[in-house]
């Protein structure tokens, strides 16, 4: 499985705005873009002037980065989302969230995306009392999602649950962090939807 396995830090200066790709380290004062609010490189402090195309492929590369896809995934994403019925980008922004690696971590059972794909891949996690493995797969409305009887001790999610406070839990989800499960009580509305995108940039783009 292909994967960016480079420093991620560099991806959130590239795009000027926290990712949170490194977990609890991005709400501390040593994140990158905290200490160097400026694009990485040798000529990152240099200004220069963005088209319209530059804008939406800024936009579509800030969407892949976030939710830890490569431009294959991505799009056969957006594809998808321009099938079903109504607003191309909030369906492409919710399939995206109802993913089972978001969705993981979401419920705060990861410190980052990433991680919860790691997690998700090594067989950690349930879906209604049934194993899955598979990062992309699109959970449901009062789906519950729980850690495996011998997966309760794992470091990365005991520590992960830890800050789970400070993080945060959205409206839309139910976490019983004593029972080590998460529900999803109602797919979420884009209002609902706090990611920083302009995924009508991301449309555009693909309509060319």
């Amino acid at each position: 499985m292909a994967r960016y396995n480079q420093a991620v830090c560099r991806l959130c200066r590239r795009e000027m705005m926290k990712l949170f790709l490194k977990g609890d380290r991005c709400f501390t004062d040593k994140c990158a873009v905290e200490r160097r609010a400026y694009g990485p490189g040798q000529h990152g402090q240099r200004r220069s002037k963005t088209s319209d195309y530059g804008t939406q492929l800024r936009e579509k590369q800030r969407a892949k980065r976030m939710y830890c896809l490569l431009e294959r995934q991505f799009r056969k994403t957006f594809f998808e989302a321009d099938r079903q019925k109504g607003i191309t980008g909030d369906n492409l922004i919710l399939l995206l969230e109802r993913r089972l690696d978001n969705m993981v971590y979401r419920l705060g059972f990861a410190k980052s995306r990433s991680q919860a794909r790691m997690l998700v891949c090594q067989n950690h996690f349930t879906v209604n009392g049934k194993r899955v493995n598979i990062p992309s797969y699109l959970v449901r409305q009062g789906d519950t999602v729980s850690i495996r009887e011998r997966s309760k001790k794992v470091k990365a999610i005991t520590e992960a649950l830890e800050g789970v406070e400070r993080r945060g839990i959205p409206e839309w989800l139910l976490l019983e962090k004593d029972k080590f499960t998460g529900k999803i009580m109602a797919l979420p509305t884009r209002e609902q939807i706090t990611v920083p995108l302009r995924e009508h940039l991301i449309v555009e783009l693909y309509s060319k």
